[in-house]
């Protein structure tokens, strides 16, 4: 048996040289195991961000180590699945929903607040029980350029109980039939106290028989020939990475980095000046901050401002972030992330989701604004 975790410093999705920091782009950072590819010879998973504030799944090759990142959309995905002959991917997201654009909408930030912002960034995806997934289907590649995969249930004229009515949201986890024809995923449709009560959206009726706020959908992909299953080779039991599991061993620890002060340079062009502040006793970070000054990785998009992330927890599960942004990007595309004058000060279970802010964070990306979610929704 094998964790799915090495904690050799090269793994490490940040890496710390005196006083530079570097972004590791090997990093194998399985936070959420998601499951295998049609083959088996990759396992997917929720990783550290390769972008700030933008939750992705990643696929990782057992013998090799080497890492895939499946979605780039800003949007939040999770669930995923892989067809039997490795062709294609299907993924319940967040995309077309608008809900996490406020926060990760600006593209090409490096993913330095989120060292404590991570859990903060991915809890606001759902308001209580309701997730605002719908089903898309990705070729074996995944999210690239201006490819972002297609809508599975998408045909539909949005009226209530259709299939892509708004009001029904995919659950977790899309599943396909061994000969690739066939999907099959679910829905839940929004209820209190997610709508409703104090809530300021109306709850809607369902259409389904008896009343039904649940429902099994499958997908027909029509124009495809069922694909024959094949034969799937055994690997070893040893992962070359992975740790070895023994009974009684501690879990992994935690991403770290002492503080201080640091300095990322862009790989084209600029910097970012990093300030790390921990604890009192220094057993964790207490505020990231990060000011860029023509910072840019592709020589096409230019950053600027600041940014700091605060945060608290006084439970294991409940965050509370105080965030100040700043930040305007320039050149192929114009952007801006910016925060209240007095900040963006979020409280949020993870156990709950349940959005409550004080404050605003918006960003807007070549001309389009977007807007966190009001508390609550």
């Amino acid at each position: 048996m094998n964790v799915l975790y090495n904690d050799s410093t090269i793994q490490a999705p940040l890496l710390v040289d005196g006083n530079q920091i570097r972004i590791n782009p090997e990093a194998i950072t399985v936070g959420e195991f998601r499951g295998f590819t049609g083959s088996g010879r990759e396992a997917t998973y929720i990783g550290y961000p390769k972008e700030s504030s933008n939750i992705d799944v990643f696929a990782v090759d057992l013998t090799t180590g080497s890492v895939r990142r499946l979605t780039s959309h800003p949007e939040y995905c999770d669930p995923i699945d892989v067809s039997a002959d490795d062709e294609w991917i299907a993924i319940m997201d967040t995309r077309g929903s608008n809900r996490q654009m406020f926060m990760a909408g600006m593209r090409n930030i490096p993913p330095i607040t989120d060292i404590i912002s991570t859990t903060a960034a991915s809890s606001t995806r759902n308001n209580g029980q309701r997730r605002f997934f719908q089903p898309y289907l990705l070729d074996r590649y995944g999210d690239r350029g201006d490819y972002y995969g297609q809508q599975i249930n998408a045909a539909g004229d949005g009226s209530p109980g259709s299939i892509n009515d708004p009001e029904w949201n995919g659950m977790a986890d899309p599943r396909f039939s061994l000969d690739t024809t066939r999907l099959v995923y679910w829905q839940a449709l929004v209820v209190t106290p997610a709508c409703g009560g104090s809530n300021p959206l109306p709850c809607p009726d369902s259409t389904e028989p008896g009343g039904r706020t649940e429902r099994i959908m499958v997908a027909h992909f029509t124009s495809r020939q069922p694909v024959p299953v094949g034969t799937v080779e055994p690997l070893s039991d040893t992962i070359p990475w992975a740790t070895p599991y023994e009974p009684g061993s501690a879990p992994s620890r935690p991403l770290s980095v002492p503080g201080g002060v640091y300095t990322l340079y862009g790989t084209v062009n600029g910097s970012a000046q990093i300030t790390i502040v921990e604890n009192g006793d220094a057993t964790t970070i207490d505020t990231v901050s990060v000011a860029y000054d023509s910072f840019s990785d592709d020589g096409l998009t230019f950053l600027n401002g600041t940014e700091s992330v605060t945060v608290r927890n006084p439970t294991v599960t409940l965050n509370e972030v105080d965030w100040y942004s700043d930040l305007v990007q320039s050149g192929q595309t114009n952007a801006t992330k910016q925060t209240s004058p007095d900040g963006f000060h979020l409280s949020i279970d993870v156990l709950t989701n349940i959005f409550d802010a004080n404050g605003t964070l918006s960003t807007t990306v070549n001309g389009t604004l977007y807007t966190q979610p009001a508390n609550g929704t």
